[in-house]
C-alpha cells in the first residue's frame, strides 16, 4: 500500500484518495462504509449506531439528499458564499452529523470534507487551535482569505502542491489542510482542549 507519490509517510495523506475518493460519481452522494473507515486515519471513530444509521437506516437517507445538493465540482475558491452559509445544504449535513449522540464538531467536519473535498476543509482541534473560531463560521472565513487579493493564498497553496509533487487530484483545499496541521503541530502549540 504504497504513498501518493511526494507525499509523506503519514496515513493522513490518504484521507482523499484512499478507495478512489469520498468524492467519486458512483458514492459521492452517501456516506459509505469506505468513509467510515477513511475518517480513522485522521484518528477519528463514528460510533458503530451512528455508522449504522448511515450505512442502513434513516440518518444515511438524510445526509444522501442533503449531499446530493452540495456541489462536489468546484473549489471553495469558486463557490458561491450561499454554498457555505450557516442553515444552508452543507451546513445542515454537518449539524446532522454533530447531532448524534458521540459524533460531535470534528467527526462531522472530517466526513463531509471526505465527501466534498474541493468544497469543505478538515476543521479539527489543531485547525481550531492555529485559526481560531472565526465568526460567522470557518467555512466563510477560508472562503474569503483563499479569494481575498486576487487569489493569492489559493495561487500559493496550488504552488506548495507541485512543489510537493502532489498531483493536481489533491485539492488546493487539502493542501490547506495539511499545511495548517503539519506547521501548527510542528509548533507544538499547546491548544486548550
Amino acid at each position: 500500500m504504497g504513498l501518493l507519490p511526494g507525499a509523506a509517510a503519514f496515513t493522513g495523506s490518504r484521507f482523499e484518495h484512499l478507495t478512489g475518493g469520498g468524492d467519486l460519481p458512483e458514492v459521492a452522494d452517501r456516506i459509505t462504509a469506505e468513509d467510515l473507515v477513511v475518517v480513522q486515519i485522521l484518528s477519528v471513530t463514528v460510533p458503530a449506531p451512528v455508522a449504522l444509521g448511515i450505512l442502513e437506516g434513516r440518518l444515511g437517507a438524510q445526509l444522501s439528499g442533503l449531499l446530493h445538493a452540495v456541489p462536489g465540482d468546484i473549489d471553495m475558491t469558486d463557490a458561491d458564499v450561499s454554498d457555505l452559509a450557516p442553515r444552508l445544504l452543507a451546513a445542515r449535513a454537518w449539524q446532522l452529523l454533530e447531532d448524534q449522540p458521540a459524533v460531535g464538531w470534528v467527526i462531522a467536519g472530517k466526513l463531509l470534507a471526505r465527501k466534498r473535498p474541493r468544497l469543505l476543509p478538515v476543521y479539527d482541534k489543531v485547525a481550531r487551535c492555529a485559526l481560531g473560531r472565526p465568526r460567522p463560521s470557518f467555512w466563510l472565513a477560508l472562503h474569503a482569505a483563499l479569494r481575498a487579493d486576487d487569489r493569492a493564498l489559493y495561487r500559493q497553496l496550488l504552488a506548495l502542491r507541485h512543489t510537493a509533487g502532489l498531483p493536481e487530484t489533491v485539492s488546493a483545499l487539502r493542501v490547506c489542510d495539511v499545511a495548517v496541521w503539519m506547521g501548527h503541530r510542528a509548533e507544538e502549540h499547546t491548544c486548550p482542549r
